[in-house]
């Protein structure tokens, strides 16, 4: 079952981490109540950091449910919907799954998977765990952003179903793993590149990396 677990919303609060204070917006809680859905962001969201995140490309952070279980074993604790700061956790579309470009219905939305979540330093700083970032790249649980394509409201617990799959069989762990794994894996980057939907910076640095070959 695809299903949207939880949607979850914060402003930026100020984080510590090593000596070293930051804004961040990874903070999330969750809410029960619809929530409206614009084309750069989830209503009563925010991001400190407006260059790599949210925007049209970025407007909403998904994080699957299928990686709660592994990283609550892994890190030894409990972990809530939305402790990885994304805005959507779903059950039913991983990394695997999920397509670049696939077209989902969710409440009055319509959103497309626009690309990988690339994992930072605070990540890091919220789970105190200093490799946190490799541990990521490592397993490939990145999640992924979606751009929006129809602007609505949303709730907790609704389906989420495919409107429409593209032609490619891109998927968002294999864009994880031609850029940190297999970068030279030529025809992987060549399959890659059927992939137009995925966020043009993204697109032109796999579109550089077959270049190089």
């Amino acid at each position: 079952m695809k299903n949207l677990i939880s949607v979850n919303v914060g402003k930026p609060v100020e984080i510590s981490y090593k000596g070293n204070v930051m804004e961040s917006g990874i903070i999330k809680t969750s809410t029960h109540e619809p929530v409206y859905v614009s084309t750069v962001q989830v209503e009563g969201d925010g991001q400190a950091d407006r260059v790599h995140h949210g925007g049209p490309e970025k407007a909403i952070c998904v994080y699957p449910y299928e990686h709660y279980p592994y990283w609550e074993e892994k890190l030894s604790r409990k972990l809530s919907p939305g402790a990885f700061g994304e805005n959507f956790t779903i059950s039913g579309l991983d990394e695997n799954e999920a397509r670049i470009g696939d077209i989902y219905c969710i409440g009055e939305i319509l959103v497309q998977v626009s690309l990988p979540r690339k994992p930072c330093y605070k990540l890091a700083s919220k789970f105190r765990v200093d490799d946190m970032v490799k541990q990521v790249t490592d397993n490939g649980f990145s999640g992924y952003y979606l751009r929006v394509l129809q602007e609505g409201y949303v709730s907790a617990g609704e389906k989420v179903s495919i409107h429409k799959r593209p032609d490619h069989d891109v998927s968002v762990a294999m864009v994880n793993r031609l850029t940190y794994h297999d970068r030279k894996d030529r025809k992987g980057l060549e399959q890659a590149m059927l992939a137009k939907e995925l966020s043009e910076d993204w697109y032109n640095k796999l579109n550089k990396q077959l270049s190089a070959l």
